[in-house]
This record gives C-alpha cells, structure tokens and sequence, in this order.
C-alpha cells in the first residue's frame, strides 16, 4: 500500500498527501520527477500530508534543488505545522518556497 500519493490538481498545481517519511521518501521522489521534468513552475500543495519526518523535509529541499537545475519555479502551500517545526529547528525554514493562501 502506497504511503503518499501525488495528484495533479490543475496544470503546475499539485497535491500532496499521505506520510512522508523515510518509508515513503523514495517513492514520492520518483512520483514527482515526470512533473518537475516537464512543467515550467510547480505549487504542490500539502495541506493532506497527515505526517512527516526529517525525511520528509529532505524530500521538500531535494524537490527545490532539482527544480532550481531545471530552471522552474517550485513553491509550497499549506504546510502542515509538523514540517514547519522540524525545519525551524534544523534552520531550513528559511529555504522553504512557502506561498500563503
């Protein structure tokens, strides 16, 4: 069974959901490499992400990463407070593309 699951919800718009966790960090990475390979921004939307871990703000850094080689514009919304906690502490809070709705 699928820990997380991506859905596009409207071109360069897509929703996240699930457990981002080391279990499950492979498999999003994979999911998402299609969109960032061919869309010229991405705003993924977080809001049904239920957990996450370390790993799973290393997936969010790593996404940035790829889309800044690409060239695309790569935005966050709705991220859950888990997320926004584990990155204040670890200072990457301030890396985070966040736009507020």
């Amino acid at each position: 069974m699928s820990q997380v699951e991506l859905q596009e919800t409207s071109e360069g718009e897509v929703s996240l959901s699930g457990v981002l966790s080391f279990g499950s960090v492979n498999e999003a990475l994979d999911a998402m490499q299609p969109l960032i390979d061919s869309r010229s921004s991405l705003l993924i939307d977080l809001s049904g992400v239920e957990r996450a871990d370390s790993a799973g703000l290393a997936l969010l850094v790593e996404w940035i990463s790829q889309a800044q080689q690409k060239g695309i514009r790569l935005s966050y919304c709705e991220i859950p407070q888990q997320i926004l906690a584990i990155a204040r502490v670890s200072g990457l809070d301030t890396v985070l593309p966040i736009e507020l709705n």
